[in-house]
C-alpha cells in the first residue's frame, strides 16, 4: 500500500486534537458556518476548493449509492419514479445523507440539465427574508429551462433550514403555496422543531437518525482503499466510534489526519485505536 498514510498513534491524537477544536464544538450536532465541510489548516494550498474535499469526492451521486436509510431512499424514489415527488423535508444529525439524497434525486430527475433545474442554498449564510424574495421567487416564477416534452418542476434545496430567520420563513411559506405547480423544495436541517408549523405541514417529512456503524464503517473502508491509505483495523474502529454516526465527521477526520500527515510522509507512523479511545 503506499505510504501516503501510514499513521500511527501521536500523529493521530495529535490531529484529533486540532479537529476537535476546529470543528466538532457545537450544541446538539453540527451547527456551525461551515457545516464541517472545511476543516483543515489555513495556508496550506493542498486544501484548497471544495473538489479536495473527501467529502464531496465520494459523495453518492445516485440513489443507488446511498447505502444507508433505504427504507427512506426507496420511497423518495418511487416517489419521483412515479412523477409524484412532494415538497420534502428531511431532518436529522449531520453527516447521516440528507443531502446527498436529495441531491442524487435531483440528478435523476435531470441528468445533464440538473444545474439549470436546481437553486441550492445553505440557509445559514442566505437566511434573510431578501434572499427568499429575490433569489428563490426569481428562479421559481421563471420559465423551467428542460429541454423535454413538457417543462419538468424546478428544485430549490434549502439546506441548513432551521437557520432561517422567522420572517424568512413566512415568506418561504407563501412561495411554497405560489409556485407549488412548477417547483419542489427541499427543506434540510438538524432541528426540526425550529421549523414553523405551516412549512411543516406542507412538506412530507422524513427523520435521517446517525448511521449505524456497519454503514460508516464500508463506506471508510472504500475510500481508504480508493486513497490506497494504510490504516490499521484498530484505527479503524476507533474513527467509526469517534463519528457517532456522522459519515462527513468521519471523512473529515480521516482526511485531516491524512493531510496533515502529508507534511511529515517521510516518518512510519501506524495508526493505533487504543490511544485514541483514551484521548477521547
Amino acid at each position: 500500500m503506499n505510504q501516503g498514510l501510514n499513521i500511527k498513534c501521536k500523529s493521530i491524537l495529535d490531529n484529533i486534537g486540532i479537529i476537535t477544536m476546529a470543528e466538532y464544538t457545537y450544541p446538539m450536532e453540527i451547527d456551525i458556518a461551515d457545516k464541517g465541510k472545511s476543516v483543515f489548516p489555513a495556508g496550506n494550498p493542498s486544501y484548497s476548493g471544495k473538489a479536495s474535499l473527501w467529502v464531496e469526492k465520494y459523495r453518492p451521486q445516485s440513489l443507488d449509492d446511498v447505502a444507508a436509510h433505504r427504507d427512506i431512499v426507496d420511497t423518495i424514489d418511487r416517489l419521483t419514479t412515479e412523477n409524484r415527488l412532494p415538497h420534502l423535508l428531511l431532518y436529522g444529525p449531520p453527516g447521516t445523507g440528507k443531502t446527498s439524497t436529495i441531491l442524487a434525486v435531483a440528478r435523476k430527475l435531470y441528468g445533464a440539465q440538473f444545474h439549470n433545474m436546481i437553486l441550492e442554498l445553505n440557509a445559514s449564510d442566505d437566511r434573510g427574508i431578501d434572499v427568499v424574495r429575490q433569489q428563490i421567487q426569481d428562479f421559481a416564477s421563471t420559465q423551467s429551462l428542460s429541454f423535454g416534452v413538457k417543462p419538468s418542476v424546478k428544485l430549490v434545496l434549502l439546506d441548513e433550514a432551521d437557520a432561517m430567520t422567522k420572517d424568512a420563513k413566512f415568506a418561504l411559506r407563501r412561495v411554497i403555496e405560489k409556485y407549488t405547480k412548477s417547483t419542489r423544495f427541499a427543506l434540510i436541517c438538524n432541528h426540526v422543531n425550529k421549523i414553523i408549523p405551516a412549512l411543516q405541514s406542507r412538506c412530507t417529512r422524513f427523520r435521517f437518525a446517525p448511521l449505524d456503524t456497519v454503514h460508516v464503517t464500508e463506506r471508510l473502508k472504500h475510500v481508504i482503499n480508493a486513497e490506497r491509505l494504510d490504516v490499521e483495523d484498530s484505527g479503524l474502529s476507533a474513527l467509526v466510534r469517534l463519528s457517532n454516526g456522522d459519515m462527513r465527521k468521519a471523512l473529515n477526520i480521516l482526511q485531516s489526519t491524512h493531510g496533515l500527515s502529508e507534511d511529515n510522509r517521510r516518518s512510519y507512523l501506524p495508526l493505533h485505536g487504543k490511544s485514541i479511545a483514551q484521548r477521547h
